[in-house]
């Protein structure tokens, strides 16, 4: 029995050091992985700054017939937009995720839940075909105008509401990225929120907590990680979605 108590210890001691190099591998594997994909898209994007230097971030230039051109204009637009997408988008996630796990009675959560995870799946071309051909029209004749005289004149966020009203511009790419990306947050952070542990909520209602005072200093805290985790995943997926759409020549 004395030999055989070693042999066990001694065999346990090499499976968790094999099990931690096999962790600890899976999560260097991340950290590769984003930075080859960090060295990919700067090796695809070389050619544009050994032409036009570092410059080619803050240039506003872009005139096909001379060759310059520069990408400010189209980083400002996609942060603006995210930006738009966001502030619409994360208020509506989390209120969808919370209604599911702590308010909604049983009978509806599977409806609703089933529905949400429908819309996550529908490919990202579906919802710009009609935000062009349907949101943008509307935008056009019913809000683009009113928000052209009302917000056009203020100074700071005037220039996202100015320009023709044709309905294509930030505002409308905002509101059809944020209406495409508050399936994919509603469903993780609905997956986050049930996983909080019931002793939790629990405690907190013991002690007298309403069920504002739960969510917010139980759920919303213990799950934050997680719920910037499904915001990042939401922009990261749309914007893998788009780079991967078969472009025209």
């Amino acid at each position: 029995m004395t030999a055989f108590v070693p042999v066990v210890k001694s065999r346990s001691a090499v499976a968790d050091r094999v099990f931690n190099l096999v962790t600890a591998g899976a999560a260097w594997l991340v950290l590769i992985l984003l930075g080859a994909t960090a060295a990919s898209m700067a090796w695809g994007g070389r050619l544009a700054f050994e032409t036009f230097g570092l410059g080619f971030i803050t240039s506003t230039d872009w005139d096909a017939v001379a060759g310059k051109f520069g990408a400010l204009v189209p980083v400002y637009g996609t942060i603006v937009t995210s930006l738009i997408a966001l502030i619409i988008a994360v208020p509506v996630s989390l209120g969808i995720a919370l209604f599911l796990t702590d308010i909604a009675p049983r009978w509806i959560r599977g409806p609703i839940g089933i529905a949400v995870e429908l819309l996550a799946a529908i490919p990202s071309i579906i919802y710009g075909m009609w935000g062009l051909f349907v949101f943008a029209p509307f935008m056009a004749l019913h809000v683009d105008p009113w928000l052209n005289d009302t917000l056009g004149p203020l100074p700071i966020i005037g220039a996202v509401f100015t320009g023709p009203p044709i309905g294509i511009g930030m505002l409308t790419a905002g509101i059809v990225l944020g209406i495409m990306v508050i399936p994919f947050i509603a469903a993780v952070a609905r997956d986050v929120f049930n996983a909080v542990p019931p002793p939790l909520k629990e405690s907190a209602v013991a002690l007298g907590s309403t069920r504002w005072e739960v969510l917010s200093r139980v759920t919303l805290p213990y799950a934050r990680s997680a719920v910037i985790g499904a915001i990042l995943y939401s922009i990261i997926s749309w914007a893998l979605s788009a780079l991967l759409l078969p472009k025209k020549a």
